[in-house]
Formats: C-alpha cells, structure tokens, sequence
C-alpha cells in the first residue's frame, strides 16, 4: 500500500516534532528550519522525491571569508580587502567566495536530513553547480532542496540532492547545486 505523504508545513518558532504513524518518517520542526529523520538507508530510498528543509539561517562574516581565503589560498581582494571592496567592488563590499558558498551544503545537509542508521557519509561530488548571486558578507543563508534519487552503492547508498541555498530578502538564490553524497549504514 502506497501511503501519500504529509505535506511538510513551515513552522516558525515553535519547536515541535511529531512521529506520524502512518509515513515512514519524522519531522523535526525548530525554530525556523524543518529536519527530515529517517531511520535507516532504506527509508532514505523511499524519500527520493520528497523536499527536505529549509535549514536554519547561517550570517556569513569577514572572518568566515578571510579563514575560507586562507584555506584555500584565494586570496583575491573582493573577498578579503574589505576597503577597496567597499570602494571598488560593484556589489559595494566583499563577498563571499563561490566555492565557500557550495561548500556550505555539507554544514546545511547535517541540520536537515539524518538519517539514524547512518554511520559516516562523505562527499562523493556535484554534477552541476550554479553561482546566481554574489553573497554580501553580513548575507544570512540557508539551504533547501529536493531528494532527486538515491540508489545502491555498496556498502551503503549513493544520494543525488538538488540544493538551492537562498539569501535573506534576495529572489534569486545564492547557489544552486546538484549534489551527491555517499552514506554508509544499515
């Protein structure tokens, strides 16, 4: 029998979480985020369609940028020059690097998605990336998508999300990615 899910409902600030009894899967409801809890890779399979979040707002500051610069050796001045980008920048101050902004999927897919089984996950890469909008250093971030499919993948699955992480107040999104991840469990 093939038992059509509850729609997700968007609640703010209201830490609730119920078990329904009749889905194969709990949702969390806190603050302003929705976690999707499954309980083992078999569930993730059956989940593949469903949209999963949005995550809580993530703010993005200077020293994530300048650490992200760091790491990374890309040092170019619209992200760490704070002054000439504020004097030079076309966006009228530094911005986040693309590849920081991507790189958020996995911070964003912990606080959206678990699964209880699950042993490890790693990422196993992106099929297609987008960078629609430069990210304004002081821009609040959060990430929401789509469960496109999830397949065998000995020892565990293999997971293709749709990720479109959203800026406060923007109507185009930050990033849009296809991402793939591996989980590994029971």
């Amino acid at each position: 029998m093939d038992i059509p899910l509850i729609s997700m409902v968007y609640v703010q600030n209201l830490g609730y979480s119920t078990n329904y009894s009749q889905v194969f899967h709990t949702f969390i409801f806190s603050f302003d985020s929705i976690i999707m809890v499954l309980e083992n890779l078999d569930e993730l399979k059956k989940a593949a369609g469903k949209e999963f979040g949005p995550s809580e707002w993530l703010t993005i500051t200077q020293e994530m940028v300048n650490d992200f610069a760091k790491a990374t050796h890309d040092h170019q001045w619209i992200h760490v020059d704070v002054e000439r980008a504020n004097r030079e920048s076309p966006f009228g101050g530094p911005i986040a690097h693309g590849f920081m902004t991507v790189s958020l999927i996995s911070h964003f897919l912990e606080s959206v998605l678990q699964v209880k089984s699950a042993k490890m996950g790693i990422n196993y890469g992106l099929n297609k990336v987008r960078f629609t909008s430069a990210v304004p250093v002081g821009s609040r971030l959060r990430m929401k998508g789509t469960i496109k499919e999830v397949v065998q993948h000995r020892p565990g699955v293999k997971m293709v999300l749709n990720c479109v992480i959203e800026m406060e107040g923007k109507p185009k999104p930050a990033c849009i990615a296809e991402f793939i991840g591996l989980i590994f469990g029971d």
